[in-house]
């Protein structure tokens, strides 16, 4: 299993520590005291050194002197937990989470913001220069988040009818007669899910409807999903908000029943600013919704998000229940600025935008150029692309279909003529080198790569680096308290 990123600071763990660690591993289960913890590695763990070997920690921080349980040990690395703060580092706070450690979100929630921020840039810088061997200009600093909390614009909590409970619940509990849970799936368990009291990410009325609808499911003695067995009721609640103040509620349930209808019309009374209340029954072996007839029991069947665009109306997007639209609105407006500005639009130039989705960096664009060419492999989000365009009375720009491997062929560029300058913005996997290949084919004199993996697009701009010259770098923290970063890249012919 190959690890990548960054080794900082190494210090070596004590002798007495390594002496603890070898009795360990006669024993069997290795417990090691006492290790300096030192740096990051990819996706989130914390770094060590024991016996000269590299440890990926899950559960500490840089700085933090901790007790670990050593669970894989490979040639080249091990992997451990923590089972011990004996020392907590100068950047561990309290979490402000009573579900941290449980949950799988929020996972840099004890580490102070700006610490984070700067993990964030650092991963930016390491995995472009050492991973995509590229020669950077001076990275800008990263754009925080003007709200750490409450950002996210979209949930989906998972109903079951056999509650995960953590051992701190089942000392205190006491004798137990309510095993429904709704919230969130433990990491790495399909059916396991813990019951969220609170949770910060996403902005009323998130937290208020969900535990009305758990409430009210229990006194309308509605069943809820039996995972394992595929059947039963209560399934899924997803929950999106705007900034505008709209709110969609949509409740998957496993199979039809008369108290289905008795929760929806209990939701619709008791929250009138839910602006589509949606409902589904979902009788297959995953949750996802893409497949599935959505109905609407009150309101409409979408949202309407609003982003400010300077010097015009703000642009409007339709966001239906199966919709992809950025979670956290505010820096995605930011992140979009940054694409403009990259794109150095005179009012004059044909875009290219790859993986354009429902069309938000397109719409962005076309105001300030001559014409935008929006390429998405998904359907639906090009029909979505081609309402918000309409949506917003916005001509110039055409939107196609299909696999970006094939689709940027002769033919499209007959059809829409080359560009001078090409956006793209794939998912976390990059662009396929065939892709790549063609884009140094076409050969625009401008691109800026929007990128939510700072490693493949490392890994895809080491294939343009003969062609283009990187002249800025952006990183964006869109999702505050986790790893992940955000970053915008352009590139000028050479």
């Amino acid at each position: 299993m190959a690890r990548s990123g960054p080794l900082h600071g190494h210090a070596p763990v004590s002798s007495q520590a390594m002496s603890r660690s070898k009795k360990a591993r006669a024993r069997g289960p290795e417990l090691v005291e006492a290790v300096p913890v030192t740096g990051w590695g990819a996706n989130g763990q914390a770094l060590a050194r024991l016996d000269g070997l590299v440890v990926f920690v899950t559960g500490a921080l840089p700085g933090d002197t901790a007790d670990l349980s050593i669970h894989t040990r490979k040639k080249s690395y091990a992997e451990a937990n923590v089972v011990r703060i004996v020392q907590p580092g100068p950047d561990r706070i309290p979490a402000f989470c009573a579900h941290f450690g449980t949950c799988g979100g929020c996972k840099w929630q004890h580490m102070e913001y700006a610490k984070q921020l700067h993990y964030k840039q650092q991963q930016v810088v390491d995995n472009l220069e050492r991973l995509g061997g590229l020669e950077l200009p001076a990275v800008s600093p990263i754009l925080a988040s003007p709200h750490t909390r409450h950002y996210r614009n979209k949930l989906e909590f998972a109903g079951s009818a056999h509650r995960w409970f953590t051992h701190a619940e089942l000392r205190t509990l006491g004798e137990i007669t309510d095993r429904r849970a709704l919230g969130f799936h433990i990491p790495g368990r399909f059916d396991k899910v813990m019951h969220v009291d609170t949770c910060h990410l996403q902005p009323e009325p998130s937290n208020t409807i969900r535990t009305f609808i758990h409430a009210q499911a229990g006194a309308l003695g509605l069943p809820y999903y039996e995972i394992r067995d595929n059947r039963g009721g209560l399934r899924t609640v997803l929950i999106r908000t705007t900034l505008t103040g709209e709110c969609m509620v949509l409740i998957a349930f496993g199979e039809a029943d008369e108290r289905n209808e008795a929760l929806l019309a209990a939701v619709r009374d008791r929250f009138p600013e839910v602006t589509s209340l949606l409902w589904t029954v979902n009788p297959k072996k995953n949750d996802t919704i893409w497949d599935l007839d959505i109905h609407t029991f009150h309101g409409r069947d979408h949202l309407v998000e609003e982003m400010p665009d300077e010097g015009h109306a703000p642009l409007r997007f339709r966001i239906g229940p199966k919709s992809f639209f950025q979670t956290n609105p505010e820096q995605m407006r930011a992140m979009y600025a940054v694409t403009r500005a990259y794109a150095g639009l005179n009012g004059d130039e044909r875009v290219y935008d790859l993986y354009c989705g429902a069309g938000t960096i397109s719409l962005f664009l076309a105001r300030h150029c001559r014409e935008v060419i929006g390429a998405e492999i998904v359907p639906e989000a090009v029909a979505d692309a081609r309402v918000n365009a309409e949506l917003n009375g916005i001509t110039n720009v055409r939107f196609e279909s299909g696999d970006m491997r094939h689709l940027l062929d002769e033919a499209f560029i007959e059809r829409n003529g080359r560009p001078d300058v090409l956006v793209t913005d794939p998912p976390r996997a990059g662009m396929h080198e065939d892709v790549v290949a063609r884009i140094r084919q076409l050969a625009a004199p401008r691109l800026v790569y929007v990128s939510c993996n700072p490693a493949t697009q490392a890994r895809d701009l080491g294939m343009l680096k003969d062609d283009y010259a990187i002249t800025h770098v952006q990183p964006v923290d869109m999702f505050p308290h986790t790893y992940h970063v955000e970053n915008v890249v352009r590139l000028v012919k050479r």
